[in-house]
């Protein structure tokens, strides 16, 4: 732990110089790892959708006596923290190619609001199929959003500032835990939206879910930001940093998560079996993720990025193609799973209502895992020739606005 703490001071210390960064940026090729792991994570997002939205009602993914469904659901767990701390990278190494705080920082915020007016807008509609403006939620691409307008403020302060706040931010929000929103009155839903997940009423009619809170996610694109200057080193500097940095992290949660005492809100149990006792261990809690939860998954990506430094070739080469082109493909996939789903109810039951507006399934409705994979994977396939094309468009097009798309 303490060499990948020093890891960090290093890095935190080399992008202090502007000069050195730039020189570094105006060397650097762009890095297909990052892409290539951003685009793993978004094919597997999608795994956790189909299950979303084809999935029978009322059962508990998180149930330690059920391997494959938990097992299902666990994977998936990757996802948001791996893409936010990506984001964070990506923010830093926009900015290291000879762009200025001031314009680094616009560019952050202005796309942090527009990413918050799609989940309002065209993100809420993919998910709901709802016409009307009576219920909100505030998922995963708000909280994307919202880090990168809390970020576009963050890259004003020194690199060490900004490391030390994601820190805090994801080592010390679980000391939160026992306040509840109740406590603060009138002004609860402010507390919803910083720490505690729920359901706020916002004015006659319309109301709202709170699902990704803003801390620690916007903890999680500070440290990515903060971790960017790794990026300028060697590759075999870079490779080895990021590995020891990601083990570390796992070493930690293996060693806290032992001791039952801190980092998540629930404690693991020992079980009936050992394979039950091993799942609930790694049980975390994703809302609010805890730092339990941001340990167990950051710290394989980070190893993961390391390693995928040498991977090459087709399959790559097709993943990456997701990763270049993430919010294309995140709202293409939820239009289709939710068309799919409506289509599914319809001829499966004959009748598709419950499937608009909300997500309540009718009776009768719901596959089996088997059939959630075998959808998973044909909805992934399907979108492949539509990223390709519009990554085409994006590597050809120079307009300013093409970097929002």
């Amino acid at each position: 732990m303490t060499v990948a703490f020093e890891t960090l001071r290093r890095d935190i210390s080399f992008a202090g110089d502007p000069a050195l960064g730039r020189s570094a940026a105006t060397r650097a090729p762009r890095l297909n790892s990052i892409d290539l792991l951003r685009g793993l994570v978004m094919i597997v997002m999608a795994l956790d959708h189909t299950r979303d939205f084809l999935a029978a009602g009322g059962f508990n993914p998180r149930d330690v006596t059920d391997l494959t469904l938990f097992l299902t659901r666990w994977i998936t767990h990757f996802c948001a923290p791996t893409f936010i701390l990506l984001a964070g990278i990506s923010a830093f190494l926009y900015g290291a190619q000879g762009r200025d705080t001031r314009e680094v920082s616009r560019f952050l915020f202005t796309r942090g609001l527009w990413l918050v007016l799609l989940e309002l807008t065209v993100v809420r509609f993919a998910w709901s199929f709802n016409i009307h403006f009576n219920h909100f939620l505030f998922g995963v691409i708000f909280a994307i959003g919202a880090s990168m307008i809390a970020l576009a403020a963050f890259v004003h302060l020194p690199r060490w500032a900004v490391a030390t706040a994601g820190i805090i931010m994801i080592g010390g929000h679980n000391v939160f835990d026992g306040i509840a929103a109740v406590q603060f009155g009138a002004a609860a839903p402010v507390w919803n939206f910083l720490h505690q997940p729920g359901h706020l009423v916002l004015a006659k009619g319309v109301d709202a879910t709170v699902l990704y809170t803003l801390i620690p996610w916007i903890g999680v694109m500070a440290a990515g930001y903060a971790l960017g200057p790794i990026f300028m080193r060697e590759r075999a500097a870079r490779v080895r940093e990021l590995f020891v940095l990601g083990a570390a992290i796992t070493f930690g949660f293996f060693l806290l998560r032992a001791t039952n005492l801190y980092g998540d809100p629930a404690p693991w149990v020992a079980q009936d079996s050992l394979l039950a006792t091993v799942l609930s261990f790694v049980n975390c809690e994703k809302y609010p993720p805890s730092l339990l939860y941001l340990a167990m998954t950051l710290g394989p990506a980070l190893m993961l990025l390391a390693a995928f430094e040498s991977v090459h070739g087709p399959l790559a080469n097709w993943i990456m193609t997701f990763g270049r082109v993430p919010l294309f493909y995140y709202v293409a996939h939820i239009f289709w799973l939710h068309m799919l789903a409506v289509l599914y109810a319809w001829m499966l039951v004959g009748d598709f209502a419950a499937l608009i507006g909300s997500m309540h399934k009718p009776a009768g409705y719901g596959l089996g895992l088997t059939g959630i994979y075998a959808v998973w994977l044909a909805v992934v396939v399907a979108l492949y020739p539509a990223c390709r094309w519009f990554a085409s468009i994006k590597q050809r097009r120079t307009e300013w606005w093409w970097s929002y798309l």
